[in-house]
């Protein structure tokens, strides 16, 4: 056998009982505990039981037969109609519509007019008119549309308290305001 072969073959099993020695001393399982940490969840709810509950339907009276008829009973007469005291002049309530009353459109609502008194594109100038209409006492009420905000007063189903309230607004706010069409949109 050659030198080289020999020194070859010495050194693998050199190398061979060194790790049959230190593998097990490395690889032995020393190094590795379980760690065992104390668990934070709570038990779970204790199991339920199931209650089955039959339904207690009662029978219900047979309706197939004709009810007894009711003993008849007295009825009270009914009082006289209540005549007018001749020469008596009937009163008929004025409701102040003259011959400015209400009508309804094609849809069967009322026509409603309502006063547009200013637009606006800063929307608390608006609401400081709105303030100061509110506080004089009328029904004030403001809608946008598109970038303008406009002030109305209204409504009301008669027009000729419109144009009333119109000429009164003229006087104290010096407001020329227009009557339009109320409507819901």
């Amino acid at each position: 056998m050659n030198d080289g072969l020999r020194q070859r073959l010495v050194g693998a099993a050199a190398v061979l009982v060194a790790a049959v020695v230190f593998i097990p001393l490395v690889f032995d399982g020393d190094g590795y505990r379980e760690r065992h940490l104390p668990s934070n969840i709570p038990a779970g709810p204790e199991p339920v039981e199931i209650v089955t509950i039959e339904p207690q339907i009662a029978a219900l009276p047979d309706t197939q037969d004709v009810a007894p008829a009711l003993e008849p009973r007295e009825i009270e007469p009914m009082p006289e109609a209540v005549l007018p005291v001749q020469g008596a002049q009937q009163a008929t309530p004025d409701l102040g519509l003259g011959a400015d009353t209400p009508v309804l459109d094609q849809q069967n609502v009322p026509v409603a007019w309502t006063l547009q008194l200013a637009s606006f594109k800063d929307e608390a100038n608006a609401k400081s008119l709105r303030k100061k209409l509110v506080g004089s006492g009328h029904k004030v009420y403001t809608r946008r549309i598109g970038d303008l905000v406009k002030v109305y007063v209204g409504p009301d189903i008669q027009r000729t308290k419109l144009e009333a309230l119109q000429t009164e607004l003229k006087k104290d706010f010096d407001l020329n305001g227009i009557i339009v069409r109320f409507t819901t949109q």
